[in-house]
């Protein structure tokens, strides 16, 4: 089948977001409002750090406003995958952090257990499933280093499983698929929304003030607080949050140091019980495959498959632009490697197409930090595995706010920040010769050029 005529009936919007249980948006911020904690971001971050005020003092007056609706950008399209990992995978934490590595599993671990206790406490309704995930190997260089990467795991007390390939294909069966690296506790699915949309009735609950449609257009001193002034209004609050993530940063300081990417995704309409047969997929795990330009895929609750990744698109300029939400020769590309995949599902069509930019950082992970004398804090740049790392990014914040010595703030990943990235058009320059440098390492068995050896030795490390 031509993979296009898989895509006639897609709708170019996020399948998480078409959703009759979508809440209605709450006023826009209009006069003046005064609050201990001003929080600018309704995603994941600002969510948890309005939570999280609250679970702390339940006395704290706290507002969040967000530009549009809460939940609409990255927290709204990506593609459920909430990993316990705080460093974009243990592999990228070893390699940067390798004496912290086994305090930073240690409390990835432990803040993805605490998001499935607030999922259970608040009645978070986001069909969360602690499922875990399979990273799949689809080349023959790539079975061995995913043999190699079980045995460092379990060298700093990790626990994956090495899985062959009748192992692997008794799980989820693709022809493609040569091995697996299992990873049974570390990761959940869930729907992505939901989960934004349960934060916010939960926060609002705790009586949290929330402002939708409200971008804020100014950050500055207030005596011994701080002013936001949105286009209606202003809110005075003794400290702020800062969660804007991809967005440019209201702090110029930050601005270097992200770069937005492009991901999109497709999803299947439902797969009917000879199809999901036909795959098996009886564990309803998150899987990817190993190549620099990889594939993430997974089941939603009524049997959908999401299929995304591949392509990252540095958008012209470096501007975060609904323009760049649709991108037709991705969603071809996508279509045709996710029949490759799963040959057996031919006459499948796709329900949805949408695209979203990812805040990416040089280290492949976040990072923080403070500003107007401690009077704000701010996290950014998670480069794509965010859903679980965001709750970690708002309990750093509130700590720094706090002015808190914690085992959180005390960690090197905490306490300094990745390499900037140059100016366009260097930065488009040096973005397309590394996608290009990983591209040509996925056809060349995983040999990395020149580019991409000084890239690691600059402690850059692209590698995906």
């Amino acid at each position: 089948m031509d993979p296009a005529r898989s895509l006639a009936e897609a709708q170019p919007a996020p399948f998480w977001l078409d959703d009759p249980g979508r809440p209605p948006a709450n006023p826009a911020l209009v006069g003046e409002e005064h609050c201990d904690l001003l929080v600018i971001g309704g995603g994941y971050t600002g969510l948890w750090t309005a939570l999280i005020a609250k679970e702390r003092d339940p006395q704290r007056d706290v507002v969040l406003i967000e530009a549009k609706e809460i939940g609409w950008a990255a927290s709204g399209r990506n593609g459920g995958f909430c990993a316990a990992s705080l460093t974009h995978g243990f592999a990228n934490g070893l390699d940067r952090w390798p004496a912290e590595i086994t305090r930073l599993t240690e409390l990835g671990a432990r803040n993805l257990d605490e998001i499935e206790a607030a999922v259970a406490r608040y009645s978070l309704d986001c069909d969360f499933e602690r499922t875990g995930e399979i990273d799949v190997a689809t080349e023959p260089h790539q079975v061995g280093e995913l043999r190699d990467a079980v045995e460092v795991a379990v060298r700093h007390g990790v626990r994956l499983d090495y899985l062959d390939r009748d192992q692997v294909r008794a799980e989820v069966d693709s022809p493609t698929f040569l091995g697996g690296l299992h990873d049974r506790h570390g990761v959940a699915m869930l729907h992505p929304a939901k989960l934004a949309w349960g934060l916010k009735r939960a926060v609002a609950g705790l009586g949290v003030r929330i402002h939708e449609n409200s971008p804020v257009s100014a950050l500055g001193r207030d005596g011994a607080g701080m002013t936001a002034h949105t286009p209606y209004g202003k809110v005075h609050a003794r400290k702020v949050a800062l969660a804007t993530n991809v967005f440019p940063s209201l702090l110029k300081r930050v601005r270097p140091y992200i770069v937005p990417v492009y991901d999109y995704a497709l999803m299947t309409e439902p797969l009917n019980a000879e199809q999901l047969a036909a795959v098996g997929w009886r564990n309803r795990q998150g899987l990817s495959d190993s190549a620099n330009s990889f594939h993430y895929f997974r089941l939603s609750a009524d049997n959908r498959i999401l299929w995304g990744g591949y392509d990252a698109i540095y958008p012209h300029g470096g501007r975060v632009s609904a323009d760049h939400d649709q991108r037709p020769e991705t969603n071809l590309t996508l279509a045709r490697n996710f029949f490759q995949c799963f040959p057996q599902l031919e006459g499948l069509r796709f329900s949805h197409s949408w695209g979203g930019a990812i805040a990416t950082s040089s280290r492949f992970s976040a990072f923080f930090g403070t500003a107007y004398a401690g009077n704000v804090a701010y996290v950014a740049g998670y480069t794509g595995l965010g859903v679980g790392a965001t709750r970690f990014g708002a309990e750093v914040m509130l700590d720094r706010l706090a002015g808190e010595r914690t085992s959180r703030t005390e960690l090197s990943m905490v306490r300094t920040k990745p390499l900037p990235f140059p100016p366009d058009p260097l930065a488009r320059a040096g973005i397309g010769l590394t996608k290009w440098s990983l591209d040509r390492a996925d056809r060349r068995a995983g040999k990395r050029n020149l580019w991409l050896r000084t890239l690691d030795r600059l402690g850059l490390g692209f590698d995906s």
